[in-house]
């Protein structure tokens, strides 16, 4: 009898295995756009000489966004000879290209001219600011996204024309705007990442975690260090970020993480695609194995991460208070509600204040639906662009613009079209930022080819 339900066992995960078939769309490659590679890089590492940074505080340089916009008038006359352009909020740009039939959704394409601040200079490779084109790369801060988006969709438009991100959303609101989907900066196309993947895989943010952060405070009696308490108001405070981040929030492989291995197992090798395909056995392997990644494990839960920590004046003075900030990132599904009451819960055991700790905090993405018109057509694109390239949708554990316009469209994908190798990972907000000449020719490939397939140009 054992035999038999072993052999059941299996006849099932094999029955499952052999339907576990690929879901990659089939396309016939889009015809070849001939590009001037050094021109487009040129122009991309004039972008990146003038630095726009974009300090933690939210303060900027008005002078260099301003030179931004002139520079960017000046490299596309098309664009800015053809297109509506309107500055919101001092220094986003918003460029408007009426289409033909106006009984049909517009579509969206973002990205952000400031970049984040370049550290170390001294030990770049280039400086971060230079803008050199060497070795076949465009090197500086702003060639990974930032300003490579930016420009990527402007080239493809000239070949074809407060916060920022809040203010324009506001002004499209009130302008009764509703896209037919957002395309937004977040996934790259990944290259040996994936473990058990042996082709690149761009993946499609249809989720977006959310942000909050709470501070962990506690009040002690000050006085010499002589004679202290068994306790401190910092040992207290440590055993509390202590048990938080021994005790995890419950994770699962739900929503975007599960559609994304539904995407990519069929493509894996025989045992792992055995595994993914009989997910209702293996589960629980599949998660441990994932929980062992700080990347993978991200995709999985809300985090937790202590990023801010105070407490004590002088080393021989018992500390009166002590305080850590602790930044959540919420898998959609969780909500900044429950996630508070998690953390009040998780540590209640100590005397620990909890409270929201700044003004910056948000609930988790809605998951946008593969089914929909943006997602096939992004997807279409990219195997048309990447020949070797398989599509699977993904969940972004970082922030992006795209949030701010939830209320204008069901449809929000995040997808920056351009390679990140394993040896590149590093570099992005990192030392060396660059991106090869030969890709960013693709990117502009890729978005000159969005267009025509979104406004059904082409097949």
């Amino acid at each position: 009898m054992f035999l038999l339900a072993v052999l059941l066992l299996v006849a099932v995960m094999l029955i499952n295995t052999v339907r576990f078939t690929s879901q990659q769309v089939q396309v016939t490659p889009s015809e070849p756009i001939e590009l001037d590679e050094t021109a487009l890089a040129q122009r991309l590492a004039g972008a990146i000489r003038l630095q726009t940074i974009s300090q933690a505080t939210g303060q900027v340089n008005r002078e260099v966004l301003l030179g931004l916009h002139a520079y960017l008038a000046q490299m596309f006359h098309n664009v800015h000879a053809s297109l509506t352009k309107e500055i919101i909020s001092d220094y986003s740009l918003l460029y408007t290209w009426p289409g033909q039939d106006v009984t049909l959704k517009p579509l969206l394409l973002s990205a952000h001219l400031d970049v984040v601040p370049a550290e170390d200079e001294a030990s770049w490779t280039h400086p971060p600011f230079a803008g050199a084109i060497a070795y076949g790369y465009i090197w500086g801060r702003g060639a990974m996204g930032d300003k490579a988006g930016v420009l990527g969709i402007l080239e493809a438009e000239e070949t074809g024309g407060a916060d920022g991100a809040t203010q324009m959303a506001a002004l499209l609101q009130t302008r009764k705007v509703a896209f037919e989907y957002a395309l937004d900066e977040g996934f790259f196309i990944t290259d040996g990442i994936l473990p058990g993947i042996s082709r690149p895989v761009a993946l499609i943010g249809i989720a977006e975690k959310g942000i909050l952060n709470l501070e962990l405070s506690v009040t002690g009696q000050s006085g010499h260090s002589s004679t202290p308490p068994a306790q401190t108001a910092i040992s207290i405070l440590s055993t509390a970020i202590r048990q938080l981040e021994s005790h995890p929030m419950p994770g699962g492989m739900g929503g975007a993480l599960g559609q994304m291995f539904a995407a990519v197992g069929p493509e894996m090798p025989f045992l792992q695609r055995l595994i993914f395909a009989n997910r209702w056995l293996f589960q629980p392997l599949i998660e441990r194995q994932l929980a062992a990644s700080p990347g993978t494990n991200a995709l999985m839960r809300t985090t937790s991460a202590v990023t801010l920590i105070s407490g004590g004046v002088k080393e021989n003075v018992l500390p009166g208070g002590a305080s850590a900030v602790v930044n959540l990132r919420i898998v959609p599904g969780d909500s900044i509600a429950g996630v508070t009451a998690y953390v009040q819960a998780t540590i209640a055991d100590a005397p620990v204040s909890v409270v929201r700790y700044g003004s910056r905090a948000s609930e988790p993405a809605v998951l946008s639906s593969t089914d929909a018109f943006g997602y096939q057509t992004l997807q279409q694109t990219i195997r048309q662009v990447f020949l070797d390239v398989l599509v699977a949708p993904g969940q972004v554990v970082g922030g992006t613009d795209a949030r701010h316009y939830a209320a204008l469209t069901e449809n929000i994908y995040r997808f920056l079209p351009q390679h990140l190798r394993t040896e590149d990972v590093a570099r992005i907000h990192g030392r060396d930022e660059r991106l090869a000449v030969a890709d960013y020719a693709d990117s502009v490939r890729f978005y000159g080819q969005l267009l025509r397939k979104s406004t059904q140009q082409t097949d």
